[in-house]
C-alpha cells in the first residue's frame, strides 16, 4: 500500500499542477465561446488545434517514455538525456521547417485554405513544446515538482493574459482612442490568430524557463543507445499518432463530411469541441495520472509484488473516474452554463455522457498499457491503437454524413472501448495482473444506471431543485456504497492520516 501512496503523492504533485494549469486553460472555453459567439471562429480554432498533437507526437517520438525506460538501464544512464535531446533537436528543426514550407497544402487539408499563417504559428508552438518535452521529463524523473509546477502554471497564465489582452483590452482601448499605437499589433480581422499567438508566447516562455536543463546537454549521440531507443519508441510513436486520430482528428473529419456545408460545418466543429471539453474532469485526471504513473510503473517493475500493486492502482483509479463520471453527468446543466457561453452550442451537450464513458475507457487503457511497456512489446501498443484509429475513421466516415457530431462521440466511445478490451485480453496472456475486473465492471455499470435513472426522472419532472437533490443523493449513495465494499482498503490507505480526521 505504501507504493500506492507514493504514486498518489506523485500524481498530486505533478498531476495537480498539470490539472490546475489545464483547468486555467479550460477557463478560456467560456470566454472564447462567448467572445466568438454566433461566429465560426471557435470552429476554426478547433480545427487548428486538432493539427498540433499530430506533429507534436511525430517530433517527440515517444522520447519521454523512452527516457524513463532507459534511465533504469545502468549502462546507458549517462548518455540517455544527451542522446535523446540531440536527436529531438534535429527532428524538431527538420519537421518544423517542412511544416512551414508546406503550410499552404496543410491549411487547405484541414479546411482553412485562406489562413496558412495559422499553420506557421502552429509550427512555432509545436517546435518549442517539443523542445520542452524532455526537460519536463527530466524534472519528473528527478522529483523536482516545484519547478515543474511553476513553469507549467506560469505558462498557462501568460497564455490567458495574452489572449485577454488581444481580444478584450486592445479592442476596448482602440474603441476609445482610434489613433492608439496598439493599431500596430492589433486588427479585428486576425481573430483566432491571437489565440495562437498567445499559445506561442507560452511555449517560448516554457522553453526559456527550462534553459538550465537544455544548457546541461552535450550534443552527441550514443549510436547503440539511439538504435535501441528507436526500436522501442517507434511502435509507441505509431500508437501515439494513431491515438491522435482517435482523439482529435474527428474534428477534421466532421468539417469535411458533415451533412452541413461551409461555415455551418465549421460552427458544428466548434459545438462539438466546446462540448468535448465538458468531459474535462476525467480528462484532467487521466492526464494527471499518466504524469505520475509513467515513472512510477517503471520504478515499481523490479519489485516482486508489482502485479498486485498495479491491480490495486487500477481499482482506485476506476473508483475515482466512476465518481467523476457521476459528478459531471448528474450536474451537466451547471457545467454547460459555466463553460459554454454561447447558448447555440448547448444543443451539443448530449454527447457529453458518451464522451465521459469514452474517456473512462481511455484512462483504463492507459493503466493497462503497462504490460507492453514493461515487456518491451511496444508493437502491441501500435497494433491496438491502429485498430482504434481504424474504428474511428470507419465509424466517422460512415455516419458523420447522417448524424454529424453524434457520430464522432460514438466513434470515440467504440474506439477506446475496443482498445481497452483488446489490451486487457492480450496483456493477461503476456503479463498477468490480478485485476478485479468483475468488480470494476460492476462499478462502471452502476454509475451508468444511476445516470439513466436521473436522466429519466428529470425528463419527466422539469424541476431544478428536484434535479440537483436527486443528483446529490445518487452521488452520496455511490460514495457510501464504495466505502462499504472497499472499507478495508480505505482504512489501510487512510491509517497514517487518522489523527487528522
Amino acid at each position: 500500500m505504501s507504493s500506492i501512496k507514493k504514486l498518489a503523492g506523485q500524481t498530486i504533485w505533478y498531476g495537480a499542477s498539470s490539472i490546475f494549469a489545464r483547468f486555467l486553460y479550460y477557463l478560456l472555453t467560456p470566454y472564447l465561446t462567448g467572445k466568438f459567439s454566433g461566429t465560426v471562429e471557435y470552429g476554426r480554432m478547433s480545427l487548428v488545434f486538432a493539427l498540433i498533437p499530430f506533429l507534436f507526437t511525430l517530433i517527440v517520438f515517444a522520447f519521454e517514455t523512452a527516457y524513463f525506460r532507459f534511465m533504469e538501464r545502468k549502462e546507458y544512464k549517462i548518455d540517455v538525456y544527451d542522446t535523446l535531446s540531440t536527436s529531438l533537436l534535429i527532428s524538431t528543426l527538420g519537421i518544423i521547417g517542412l511544416t512551414i514550407f508546406f503550410r499552404l497544402p496543410i491549411a487547405k487539408f484541414i479546411g482553412l485554405p485562406d489562413h496558412p499563417e495559422y499553420i506557421t504559428l502552429c509550427a512555432v508552438i509545436i517546435g518549442f513544446d517539443a523542445l520542452s518535452a524532455l526537460p519536463f521529463a527530466k524534472l519528473r524523473h528527478e522529483n523536482r515538482p516545484k519547478k515543474f509546477a511553476f513553469i507549467r502554471i506560469t505558462g498557462i497564465l501568460l497564455n490567458i493574459f495574452v489572449v485577454y489582452f488581444f481580444l478584450t483590452v486592445c479592442p476596448a482601448i482602440i474603441k476609445k482612442n482610434p489613433n492608439s499605437i496598439l493599431h500596430l499589433v492589433y486588427s479585428v480581422r486576425y481573430g483566432v490568430a491571437y489565440v495562437l499567438i498567445a499559445n506561442a508566447a507560452a511555449s517560448v516562455f516554457q522553453f526559456l524557463a527550462l534553459s538550465r536543463e537544455w544548457s546541461s546537454v552535450h550534443l552527441h549521440i550514443n549510436k547503440t543507445l539511439w538504435k535501441e531507443v528507436m526500436i522501442y519508441a517507434l511502435p509507441l510513436t505509431i500508437a501515439g499518432f494513431a491515438g491522435m486520430i482517435n482523439e482529435t482528428f474527428d474534428r477534421v473529419m466532421l468539417q469535411r463530411w458533415s451533412p452541413l456545408k461551409g461555415d455551418a460545418a465549421t460552427f458544428e466543429v466548434g459545438v462539438y469541441s466546446a462540448c468535448y471539453k465538458l468531459s474535462i474532469l476525467i480528462t484532467l485526471f487521466v492526464q494527471a495520472f499518466r504524469m505520475g504513473a509513467e515513472p512510477f510503473f517503471f520504478k515499481q517493475s523490479s519489485e516482486e509484488n508489482a502485479p498486485r500493486v498495479y491491480a490495486r492502482v487500477m481499482k482506485f483509479f476506476v473508483i475515482t473516474i466512476c465518481a467523476m463520471f457521476l459528478f459531471v453527468s448528474l450536474y451537466l446543466n451547471i457545467w454547460k452554463e459555466l463553460f459554454i457561453h454561447d447558448e447555440k452550442m448547448w444543443a451539443g451537450v448530449k454527447v457529453v455522457p458518451i464522451l465521459l464513458l469514452a474517456n473512462m475507457f481511455l484512462g483504463i487503457y492507459i493503466n493497462l498499457s503497462i504490460w507492453y511497456r514493461l515487456t518491451r512489446k511496444t508493437t502491441a501498443g501500435a497494433y491496438i491503437t491502429l485498430i482504434g484509429a481504424g474504428i474511428t475513421i470507419a465509424v466517422n466516415f460512415l455516419f458523420i454524413p447522417y448524424f454529424g457530431y453524434m457520430a464522432c462521440a460514438w466513434a470515440t466511445f467504440l474506439c477506446y472501448g475496443t482498445m481497452m478490451v483488446i489490451s486487457y485480453v492480450w496483456g493477461q496472456k503476456s503479463y498477468p495482473v490480478p485485476y478485479a475486473w468483475k468488480k470494476l465492471v460492476a462499478y462502471m455499470v452502476i454509475v451508468v444506471i444511476l445516470y439513466f435513472i436521473h436522466h429519466g426522472i428529470i425528463s419527466v419532472w422539469h424541476n431544478v431543485a428536484l434535479n440537483y437533490t436527486i443528483a446529490t443523493l445518487f452521488l452520496v449513495l455511490f460514495g457510501l456504497f464504495i466505502y462499504r465494499i472497499e472499507k478495508k482498503e480505505f482504512e489501510i490507505l487512510l491509517k497514517p492520516y487518522k489523527k487528522y480526521l
